[in-house]
């Protein structure tokens, strides 16, 4: 999974880094997010996961928050960022992720971790959940290749 997010990152920075200050700040409505705002999103993603994944490996992620992401987001004003600075923030945050992934001890996978749930999930479920949701929102953000 470390080799998939770093693999994700190394496929991704550049073409996140060239797209245009129109394209990532414009918003269809004013309810939805603009991509810088989902990019914003994916830092904050990673934020939070960061702290679960290393908690989760000294059995310390029994009892975690809910994330209120529109709340984060409005907070940050992602869209008033420098678009350069985030996709700079996202890659290496993520190159991180995949240092603090690629060394989880075996034994600490399958810990249980509670996001503001009734049902705790492992610590596995985490970590492919957090590849899910970062596939899935940088393919609302990049333009589909040809």
């Amino acid at each position: 999974m470390a080799r998939e997010i770093r693999s994700i990152v190394d496929q991704n920075s550049s073409r996140l880094a060239h797209m245009k200050p129109d394209e990532v700040s414009s918003k269809e409505t004013p309810d939805n997010w603009s991509k810088k705002e989902i990019l914003g999103h994916l830092i904050d993603s990673a934020a939070n996961n960061h702290h679960r994944f290393v908690r989760a490996c000294h059995n310390a992620a029994a009892d975690f928050p809910a994330y209120s992401q529109n709340d984060w987001v409005r907070i940050q004003k992602y869209n008033e960022s420098d678009w350069g600075d985030l996709v700079e923030l996202w890659s290496a945050y993520n190159r991180h992720l995949s240092h603090v992934v690629e060394h989880i001890p075996q034994d600490a996978i399958s810990s249980s971790c509670n996001i503001g749930k009734d049902h705790p999930v492992t610590l596995a479920f985490v970590v492919k959940d957090y590849l899910r949701h970062l596939r899935h929102h940088l393919n609302d953000i990049l333009p589909k290749q040809a």
